[in-house]
């Protein structure tokens, strides 16, 4: 199986993506994982957590969303304006036409309500974002 390319896509603060990175990393060391932050704090964290390589804004997004096999982040990276305004209308179509796997982690703020699911801890939304990212992987191979 060749290399796969995963792009996870945080904002504010990237604890989000840092946590990811750092799961991600633990559980399958031959994933390529790109990080992307909305800003450089949150790519900044998800580098220091472990990521291959990181890059910062809209452009960023956008052309890593085209050469990555799956993208993993919060669900607002899909909804134009969200995450307090960090996601730009090109970034959420980006992220949206993309052919990558989405792993998406539903939380609950930026007045949006996703109904039928649970609000669980984001330690729990974690494993079950790496579990989602092992299952794809287990397919492609």
């Amino acid at each position: 199986m060749d290399l796969m390319r995963v792009l996870i896509i945080d904002a504010q603060g990237g604890g989000l993506g840092r946590q990811l990175v750092q799961a991600l990393k633990q559980k399958h060391e031959d994933l390529e994982i790109v990080a992307v932050g909305t800003n450089s704090i949150a790519t900044s964290n998800m580098i220091k957590a472990g990521a291959d390589v990181g890059a910062t804004g809209e452009n960023a997004v956008v052309v890593n969303c085209q050469t990555s096999d799956i993208i993993v982040g919060p669900i607002g990276i899909l909804l134009v304006n969200s995450l307090y305004g960090e996601i730009s209308a090109r970034m959420a179509e980006a992220v949206s036409l993309s052919k990558a796997k989405r792993v998406l982690i539903p939380f609950f703020h930026d007045d949006n309500i996703i109904v039928g699911i649970n609000d669980y801890s984001i330690k729990k939304l974690i494993n079950q974002a790496v579990d989602e990212v092992s299952k794809i992987l287990d397919q492609a191979s």
